[in-house]
């Protein structure tokens, strides 16, 4: 920040005879005559920067770095939903998922989508096929955990979706993308799609936030909205604070939920994830429907694509009274991306 010194502007009286000489010598220097220069005030030039907060710099730049880096590889290994959005390169998630007890069927969910980079366009196009793309509106908190307003309970996809992506970016800094795509079976159904992100380093926090805003057939039209605190704790645990809001116009409701997540890198092979969460509506009064506890388990099979995940969980849901319910999820997931 510049510093400027301010003198006070003296006023006297000059007589004529004088005014003519400074008339007069002005000119003259203009043409390069010689003369003795006057002292110059000290004026701080414009482009002059005070060195004054220099020093921290460097520190400020390699924790802003180091939080980047660290938060960008746990969502790449986790394949959540944040690196598919964003991630530069090509990625492809392939799974299966089965659960057993509170919210789930004891079945077998099959899921795919793929985030294609279409060569030449240096990233700004994309190509993406998607298996029920509703289900893909909402980030999950974890990649095994669906939301349970908009899940369909089946075994094999109801819907693909075939659409394209625009894209315009600033890595790390901030993410803007539109969808345009059609879903199958015939007669085949159009949506829309735009995210935008925007991520900013406070201290030794942080933050990103994420707006979405949809048109499906099936839902109406709506929006997400999120925000992520996040924080180093050691070198290998992240914190993150996710809070969450999404809106239906159809139903006229908010869908809220709040995560306190720690992630836990033990090795290249195998990561946890403790999480505490709390979900709740908007309509008919604002109020919490079910507190999550869960420790999740995720686990690099195979090279740097075959994951295998577990998730024992204990919901308190209204419903129950907040009885404790426990549940457990489990999946095998493909993970392919370039970055890697």
């Amino acid at each position: 920040m510049h510093s400027f010194e301010h003198k006070p502007i003296e006023s006297s009286s000059l007589s004529p005879g004088l005014l003519l000489g400074m008339a007069l010598l002005f000119p003259l220097q203009l043409l390069g005559a010689e003369q003795s220069d006057p002292p110059e005030p000290y004026v701080v030039p414009p482009t002059q920067k005070s060195d004054r907060y220099d020093s921290m710099e460097d520190p400020r730049n390699y924790l802003s770095g180091k939080i980047t880096s660290f938060a960008n590889s746990i969502d790449r290994f986790f394949g959540g939903d944040r690196h598919y959005q964003e991630s530069n390169q090509t990625v492809i998630q392939l799974n299966l998922t089965g659960g057993a007890g509170y919210g789930n069927d004891r079945n077998y969910d099959l899921g795919a989508r793929i985030n294609l980079r279409l060569p030449v366009t240096e990233g700004r196009l994309r190509l993406l096929l998607e298996t029920d793309p509703e289900n893909n509106i909402i980030p999950a908190a974890t990649p095994a955990q669906d939301n349970a307003a908009l899940r369909n309970k089946i075994v094999t996809p109801k819907s693909l979706a075939v659409a394209v992506r625009v894209v315009a970016a600033e890595e790390n800094v901030w993410n803007f993308n539109t969808d345009a795509g059609i879903k199958f079976p015939i007669p085949v159904k159009p949506f829309v799609r735009t995210r935008g992100s925007y991520a900013a380093t406070m201290g030794e926090w942080r933050l990103k936030a994420a707006e979405s805003v949809y048109w499906f057939n099936t839902l109406g039209v709506g929006e997400t909205s999120q925000l992520d605190l996040e924080h180093i704790v050691s070198d290998s645990i992240l914190f993150r604070s996710t809070t969450n809001a999404t809106y239906l116009n159809d139903k006229k409701n908010f869908d809220l939920r709040q995560d306190l997540s720690f992630y836990h890198t033990l090795n290249d092979r195998t990561a946890l994830l403790y999480q505490a969460s709390a979900i709740g509506v908007s309509n008919p009064q604002v109020q919490v429907t079910d507190y999550v506890a869960l420790l999740f388990y995720r686990y690099r099979l195979h090279k740097e694509w075959l994951f295998f995940e577990l998730s024992p969980q204990l919901h308190f849901p209204r419903e129950k009274n907040f009885h404790a319910s426990p549940a457990l999820s489990v999946r095998l997931e493909i993970l392919f991306d370039d970055s890697r």
